[in-house]
């Protein structure tokens, strides 16, 4: 081409439309604790590019929807934690029996500052009740005691009585033959050293809500049902499911009226699953993997809801042990050990405790002989798991104790 003159060069625009806003993200700064988990803040700017350049935008003109979050979950190394305790508290009568109680805390041992509770779940923590004797009241010194005055030492100045059911109740709410603790004869007294040692509970229930609403609050314990939940004029509606040691229990949705964009849900929970869900609900299929399941709908407008079937099976897998006992209340005895048909003990023993939601749960212990301190080892306590906070507490040796659990379910493991 170098005969051919050659034409001035241009530079043309391309496109003068600008690039539409767009959120920025800058690196996240320094984690707000020094061990466990802690939030990393990060810059969430609004810009867009015009001209080849970056002009910064009002937060308004960007996606809400897509706006990234401001900080992120980070953890530099595991916590450590550890539970303390408050001074107990002066015995409650001034003369007999009575308790003492003191206030729990969960610290980080680093900066020795209180934390939430959570955080402790895992660890077991001795007792923050206890009976205490005021010594002999003026009436007692003129007759001689009771052989089984003692059992008391552990009874809160509150009487609770125990519930039974009443007139009309629901069907669904009757409990199977298999469900109802059994009697239990007590040795003789010459029997007394052939037969093993026991950890005797007294299981009481005691009402926190007599009227909930439809079938909110309600404990279903037939094979198959179908409970509508529609329309029940509670925010907050919890029902439960509850089967047999070895069977599983899987729920359908037949109906949904929830509104998804306002925050309504249903949660699904069971001893080894957990589940929310809001869309798509009809065509979900729920499995508990247990034999209970507990179901919370969370809804904001009048007259929205699920409808749900449920069905009952035998489990695919085993997942609890031949010693293991179930109770739907309201009212039994626990005794520990069982004893097996091949006589065998049968190692760590549970007793899961199952209650309509608006019930809740007191353990009293009657009679307990863990071994005295020549033969007690670590590995032999009691332990009671409040479900609904996985707050655990272990009892040890002959101590006889009260405790009360914050939601309708409760798990007992025997340890020797």
């Amino acid at each position: 081409c170098h005969p051919v003159p050659k034409p001035e060069g241009r530079v043309e625009v391309c496109d003068l439309s600008p690039c539409p806003p767009r959120w920025k993200v800058t690196p996240a700064g320094p984690c707000s604790s020094s061990c466990g988990l802690g939030l990393a803040v990060q810059l969430v700017t609004c810009v867009q590019t015009l001209q080849g350049k970056e002009v910064l935008l009002e937060e308004h003109l960007c996606p809400v929807a897509e706006k990234p979050l401001s900080s992120v979950p980070c953890v530099i190394r595991t916590c450590s934690y550890e539970w303390s305790f408050s001074e107990w508290t002066e015995c409650s009568t001034s003369c007999g029996n009575g308790i003492q109680t003191r206030q729990d805390f969960c610290l980080n041992p680093l900066t020795r500052q209180q934390v939430n509770p959570t955080f402790c779940r895992h660890f077991p923590k001795p007792i923050v009740l206890r009976g205490c004797s005021a010594g002999p009241c003026p009436e007692q010194l003129l007759r001689p005691r009771s052989h089984g005055a003692g059992l008391q030492s552990v009874t809160p100045p509150v009487t609770t009585s125990a519930v039974t059911a009443p007139e009309g109740r629901d069907r669904d709410q009757e409990l199977p033959p298999s469900a109802v603790p059994q009697e239990q004869t007590k040795p003789s007294a010459g029997e007394e050293n052939t037969t093993p040692r026991c950890s005797w509970l007294l299981l009481d229930v005691f009402l926190t809500s007599l009227c909930p609403a439809g079938v909110c609050g309600k404990l279903f314990l037939n094979a198959t049902g179908v409970i509508n939940m529609t329309g029940v004029g509670s925010s907050d509606c919890t029902v439960a499911i509850g089967r047999p040691l070895g069977e599983e229990i899987t729920v359908s949705v037949l109906e949904s009226s929830l509104n998804c964009s306002a925050g309504e849900v249903v949660l699904f929970s069971g001893r080894m699953m957990w589940r929310t869900g809001c869309r798509k609900l009809p065509l979900s299929l729920i499995n508990s993997r247990t034999n209970t399941l507990v179901v919370k709908q969370r809804v904001l407008l009048p007259g929205h809801g699920v409808v749900l079937q449920y069905n009952s099976r035998t489990a695919t897998k085993k997942y609890h042990q031949d010693c293991d006992k179930q109770l739907f209340g309201p009212q039994g005895e626990i005794v520990n050990p069982v004893q097996l048909p091949d006589q065998r003990q049968g190692g760590v023993c549970r007793t899961f405790i199952n209650v309509a939601p608006q019930h809740r749960i007191a353990l009293r212990a009657l009679y307990t002989d863990l071994g005295n301190e020549s033969n007690q080892t670590h590995f032999n306590y009691i332990l009671v798991r409040d479900v609904s906070t996985m707050r655990t507490v272990v009892f040890r040796g002959r101590q006889q104790f009260l405790w009360q659990s914050t939601g309708s379910q409760a798990e007992i493991e025997f340890h020797d």
